[in-house]
């Protein structure tokens, strides 16, 4: 009991000097293939010069930053509805999938001139909204409702705003499967890898 009361006292004590911030985030998502310099370039230009035509979603959500009193380090625990797009051509059919899901990013990051840039990294854990859906003759097989992906990313504060540009893995695979009433099959990936770019604002 004494070292309970004690691991609290801790805890208490962390967190009373802690900075601890809250806020509001908005993200436009974009399909990208990986992670390298070159994808990541390419879906930013397709973005800047189709005018974001080429969004495949977005997600809004809420953001805390709970900043460690010493060293720079910092743990951000967010939320977010996430909505986004695929799209699949067969036969001249083209078939777009709409997800919809709740996101869990815990991301651990370091600060740096003096909190106005922060780089971050961390897991997200999903959970999928969508039901079983029916695009044109094809019915769509939904099978995994919880996955896991991943974030790293950078973001940039002034004042109470907040810019924030990260890229989205998966550790475990969505694979979805459109079944037509002739019995063709066509698979996609319901967990596609995204670059996300997006803006916010803290209240405090």
């Amino acid at each position: 009991m004494k070292k309970l009361i004690s691991t609290i006292g801790v805890l208490a004590s962390v967190f009373a000097y802690s900075q601890v911030t809250f806020g509001v985030r908005a993200n436009a998502l974009f399909n990208t293939s990986s992670a390298s310099w070159d994808n990541l370039k390419g879906t930013f230009n397709n973005a800047i010069d189709s005018k974001g035509d080429n969004t495949s979603g977005f997600n809004v959500g809420l953001a805390a930053k709970i900043g460690s009193p010493v060293g720079g380090w910092f743990v951000m625990p967010e939320i977010y509805y996430t909505s986004f797009k695929n799209k699949n051509t067969v036969e001249g059919v083209e078939l777009e999938a709409k997800s919809d899901r709740i996101d869990v990013p815990v991301l651990l990051g370091h600060n740096f001139l003096l909190g106005k840039l922060a780089a971050f990294v961390g897991p997200v854990a999903s959970y999928n909204l969508s039901t079983d859906k029916t695009y044109a003759s094809f019915k769509e097989n939904a099978r995994n409702e919880f996955t896991v992906g991943y974030q790293f990313g950078a973001q940039a504060t002034l004042s109470k705003f907040v810019v924030n540009a990260r890229y989205e893995g998966a550790f475990s695979k969505d694979t979805r499967i459109f079944t037509s009433v002739a019995g063709q099959e066509i698979r996609y990936d319901n967990r596609p890898s995204m670059f996300i770019l997006g803006i916010g604002y803290n209240f405090n």
